[in-house]
């Protein structure tokens, strides 16, 4: 058989479980995962390798009506997505009953490429609500094949990935054959450093954030990171630092472990707190944060 090799992108709303799904597609804990919603802010590849085959996945921040210029660039990674897809894995969970961008889902309503709806979480409904939610849903997107998933519990993952595979055309790998990701060793850490944020802090803080990486340098036995969280405004930076500098404190001891258990290697990691006024609306501080 030649070999296969596409884009399988993956779109949805706010925290239906995108990165969930990818990070069980390719049994690897790649894109972070928090409660929050707007946690993804970057298009990251996710790549499965086989002999004969190679899936690209892409997982896209959840679509949402940009409020300020950060977001703006979050869901330009969206329409991205749509330049370059070989297949598209549309996800759901009970409830919904529409995409929050009009103009995104008459994209999906007209495309021409294969198209798998996943309604996710479905432990957590009973068998009529299921039924009810697939016909809803086949109803608007008749091109659609609908399958129900758990991402968390892996179920149905293993069908959802055959018929991927089913799908994928056939292609010379995009990627090295031993290539996990498309993103750095420092976007990784950085990603990790964010991610520990949102789970540590409330309100405003975790979105007002930004991580840089100053220096990753990589010896024998230790990985030894500095790393640099922004803030939008003074009154945020006491709030990260915390009383004593305890708060930050959780979040270095948080990543580091994360950190080590993704590397496989010891890491020293220094934090610095930095207020870089207002920078989700400033274009030319976007655009130094890589958006």
């Amino acid at each position: 058989m030649n070999h296969k090799a596409g884009f399988v992108n993956i779109i949805g709303n706010p925290n239906v479980g995108k990165s969930t799904l990818m990070n069980a597609m390719l049994g690897e804990r790649l894109s972070i995962i928090t409660p929050k919603a707007q946690t993804t802010r970057h298009r990251i590849f996710g790549i499965f390798n086989a002999d004969d085959y190679q899936m690209v996945f892409s997982d896209t921040p959840g679509i949402i009506k940009p409020a300020y210029a950060l977001q703006e660039s979050m869901m330009s990674f969206v329409k991205t997505a749509f330049e370059d897809a070989d297949i598209f894995l549309y996800l759901i969970e009970p409830g919904e009953t529409e995409l929050k961008d009009e103009h995104v889902f008459k994209a999906l309503q007209e495309t021409e490429v294969p198209l798998l709806l996943l309604i996710n979480k479905i432990d957590l409904i009973e068998q009529q609500k299921l039924e009810d939610v697939t016909a809803h849903w086949k109803t608007l997107l008749p091109n659609a094949e609908i399958i129900p998933v758990s991402a968390l519990r892996n179920f149905n993952t293993d069908y959802v990935l055959n018929r991927l595979l089913a799908l994928l055309p056939e292609s010379p790998p995009y990627f090295d054959k031993d290539a996990l990701t498309d993103k750095s060793e420092r976007f990784i850490i950085s990603e990790i450093i964010r991610e520990k944020i949102l789970l540590t802090y409330q309100k405003e803080v975790p979105y007002s954030v930004e991580v840089t990486i100053d220096s990753f340098k990589e010896e024998e036995t230790i990985i030894r990171i500095a790393a640099t969280i922004h803030v939008a405004r003074e009154s945020q930076k006491g709030i990260l630092i915390g009383h004593k500098g305890e708060k930050l404190k959780r979040v270095g001891i948080a990543a580091r472990k994360e950190g080590e258990a993704f590397f496989g290697k010891q890491i020293y990691l220094e934090l610095f707190v930095k207020v870089s006024k207002d920078w989700r609306d400033d274009a030319r501080k976007l655009k130094h944060f890589g958006y």
